[in-house]
């Protein structure tokens, strides 16, 4: 039998805030826990004087979206020049690369990150065993024994083939196909 959880109350939620101390307290507490208050604020809005929408003077709205269209154009000028004194400042992180002195890169670094990962998956796939690769050139050559002139062009394709599986690079062939549009 599982044990009964008892409450002591239900909360019924906040109420209006303190007059005095501004504090929000629950809806069915008699007075403020802070201040002992029994006040609360009143939820009208006082109304905003209409004078002060009277004195405002009349702008032209092709004045005014001529304002806009000039400091959005300083604005994106600004950061513009910003951006590229930051990336000039920050410059490469291979500094061993840049002997003559840094450039400004002109690639995201998710970019960046993204042919970096490329480029370490067709490394790895150059790095095959030898036996791999002998293995790989010996079934090539015995594929087709029966024509002895092409058992290196056999050996040479079923490599670069094997390369091309590793690395994920799709094969030439397959982007020379003819659309069936």
């Amino acid at each position: 039998m599982a044990p009964e959880v008892m409450f002591d109350r239900k909360h019924s939620g906040y109420g209006m805030p303190c007059a005095k101390c501004k504090t929000y307290y629950a809806a069915d507490l008699r007075s403020c826990p802070v201040c002992n208050t029994c006040e609360r604020m009143s939820p009208a809005l006082e109304a905003i004087p209409a004078t002060v929408h009277a004195s405002a003077p009349a702008v032209d709205p092709a004045v005014l979206e001529e304002e806009r269209e000039r400091f959005l154009r300083e604005f994106n000028a600004q950061n513009l020049a910003s951006q590229g004194e930051a990336s000039a400042a920050r410059g490469c992180v291979n500094r061993e690369n840049h002997p003559n002195g840094l450039e400004p890169a002109s690639v995201c670094g998710s970019c960046h990150q993204h042919v970096r990962e490329r480029m370490d998956v067709l490394e790895a796939a150059l790095h095959m065993d030898v036996k791999e690769a002998a293995q790989i050139v010996y079934e090539a050559v015995w594929a087709d024994p029966t024509d002895s002139t092409k058992t290196y062009e056999n050996a040479a394709q079923a490599l670069l083939s094997e390369l091309r599986k590793r690395s994920g690079v799709t094969p030439l062939y397959e982007l020379l196909q003819p659309t069936s549009h």
